[in-house]
């Protein structure tokens, strides 16, 4: 695997630190550790997305969400033992992982979570860019100029 340097893109920048951030993350960030669980991410409409993370075998309970610093991480920790022996099962072949696990999706600025709900083993959380008024582009009204009668000088034909 390639090691990138982003140390003169720290060095030759200003203002862009959480760019280099991301692409370190990215870079350093270990392939096997993103395969579980399996998730989606759909565009709704423009400013929306919707997150559907594959999680048969948990419940609500055992299910968390948190948005902290521009980021949302979704938590699964399963209540009884990992082999079935609280339960009084024995499994003979486990095909459904049920295992913890800590997911992390960076958000952009002013993207917000408005809700998540769980069924059918998904858990789906929905997010919407809100951009403060104060950052939206405003329409300015330009006035046509009244002439100004006081100082006009007549001209006279020179010939």
């Amino acid at each position: 695997m390639r090691s990138y340097d982003l140390a003169p893109l720290y060095r030759a920048t200003v203002g862009f630190d959480q760019i280099a951030d991301l692409m370190d993350r990215l870079l350093t960030q270990d392939a096997s550790a993103t395969n579980y669980p399996p998730y989606n991410i759909e565009k709704l409409a423009d400013g929306g997305w919707r997150i559907s993370i594959a999680v048969a075998g948990f419940s609500s309970d055992e299910l968390s969400a948190e948005v902290r610093e521009n980021a949302l991480i979704v938590t699964a920790r399963k209540a009884d033992d990992a082999n079935g022996v609280e339960s009084g099962r024995k499994f003979l072949h486990r095909g459904i992982a049920t295992r913890a696990f800590e997911r992390r999706f960076h958000l952009a600025d002013h993207v917000k979570v408005t809700g998540a709900s769980h069924g059918n083993g998904m858990l789906h959380i929905d997010l919407v860019k809100e951009v403060p008024e104060a950052l939206k582009p405003r329409r300015i009204e330009i006035a046509k100029a009244q002439p100004q009668e006081a100082n006009l000088v007549e001209a006279k034909a020179v010939n």
